[in-house]
């Protein structure tokens, strides 16, 4: 079965208008929660109902062992992957907001030989030209 990883933009809207539930819910996946994404959403969850819902998402993942974290090794290859995009890419770190995030989620999930879905595909096929990893990118939906 294969293995995803859901990058943040996905749950937000999922939590915040309801869509995306045939990639949350999918059966034909088996689903980890990346700890960055994790801290993303937490850091977001300004209500307490939101600060339930990311607890109770947290607990779900938690309790079946899969909430990938990345290693001392995912974190050697993001600075390598980090520098060559600044240089071939032209990313400035102080202005790409996300982008230590993005290739953490990115790498985190190619260690497990895991699936990336996201809606942002200008930065994570960048990171993906660098290292390659599986990616799934889901178009924007309208407001």
């Amino acid at each position: 079965m294969r293995r995803i990883v859901i990058d943040t933009n996905i749950y937000v809207d999922w939590l915040n208008r309801g869509k995306h539930e045939n990639i949350i819910f999918q059966r034909e996946a088996v689903k980890y929660l990346s700890a960055v994404v994790m801290m993303e959403l937490s850091a977001g969850a300004f209500t307490v109902r939101d600060r339930q819902l990311i607890q109770t998402v947290t607990r779900a993942f938690a309790k079946v062992g899969r909430i990938v974290l990345p290693t001392v090794a995912v974190y050697g290859e993001a600075g390598d992957v980090l520098r060559r995009l600044q240089v071939s890419q032209r990313y400035t770190l102080s202005s790409a907001y996300g982008l230590v995030n993005d290739v953490l989620i990115a790498l985190s999930a190619r260690s497990i030989g895991a699936t990336v879905i996201t809606q942002n595909e200008r930065d994570f096929a960048a990171i993906q030209a660098i290292r390659p990893f599986k990616l799934t990118v889901v178009p924007s939906s309208p407001s």
